[in-house]
């Protein structure tokens, strides 16, 4: 391997570390949380609900559950490393490498992807426990879930340059991010809102997220899986190419 590629696998190898070596405080968590969701609206309110478009309550909100903590999870991880090596200027190490800029943000943004996606089969786990857990159209599944990942790892190094205290983490991930999957028919389908909601519904970005990984778990959808996915994935070599330019400019990284 040449020395920039071994480089990148040097800081892709330390990103993993970082939250594998520390589960309590990254694997835990959403474990428990989901464990609750799943009790509560799977078993107790799902009992009552019964089946929505022709699968159990709880195996219909079981996808949108993955998203939330996949999301949740690569944009955490990102913005946190960014924003703790910023803080404690152990990032000027990197920043002073010989590495390319694409290397970097592609290392933050992988190893955070990894992340998602590792939370997001812990997620599933939970869930079989609960219920059984169909894999309908695997390739979507495993597409969705590659894109939503890189696509919050991204915005995760933004939200990592942009703040300018740990709050700013907080405020994004728990009043923006959360409320947004909540608001993304996680619970519920798009069909039992009226028409205004509906169409209103749709301008929340995380609808389509939520729809491309039920489609890829239950082969259920309320909107066009290929248009979801191609859409997507735009927005997210979008938000990598901006990741870039911030990189090159030095933006939140030179004080």
């Amino acid at each position: 391997m040449n020395t920039n590629t071994v480089q990148f696998v040097t800081l892709v190898r330390r990103e993993i570390l970082r939250f594998v070596r520390r589960p309590y405080n990254t694997f835990l968590p959403p474990i428990i949380t989901n464990t609750l969701y799943f009790a509560v609206f799977g078993v107790i309110l799902g009992s009552r609900i019964g089946e929505i478009a022709g699968v159990s309550y709880l195996q219909f909100v079981l996808p949108g559950l993955v998203v939330l903590g996949a999301i949740s999870d690569s944009f955490e991880n990102a913005s946190f490393t960014i924003f703790h090596g910023r803080w404690n200027d152990y990032i000027q190490a990197v920043l002073t490498s010989p590495m390319s800029n694409r290397s970097m943000v592609t290392a933050y943004v992988s190893a955070s992807a990894l992340r998602g996606i590792v939370t997001s089969l812990l997620i599933v786990g939970v869930g079989l426990v609960f219920t059984s857990v169909p894999v309908a159209n695997p390739l979507y599944l495993v597409a969705f879930l590659v894109i939503i990942t890189t696509l919050f790892g991204g915005l995760g190094v933004i939200g990592g340059l942009w703040a300018s205290d740990f709050d700013y983490l907080t405020v994004m991930n728990q009043f923006i991010l959360r409320p947004l999957v909540f608001f993304g028919a996680v619970f519920y389908s798009l069909d039992v809102l009226p028409p205004l909601w509906r169409n209103v519904s749709l301008l929340n970005p995380m609808v389509y997220m939520v729809n491309g990984v039920r489609y890829g778990m239950i082969g259920v959808t309320e909107i066009d899986p290929n248009t979801s996915l191609l859409v997507l994935t735009g927005v997210t070599v979008v938000v990598l190419a901006i990741d870039l330019l911030l990189f090159k400019r030095g933006y939140g990284l030179a004080e």
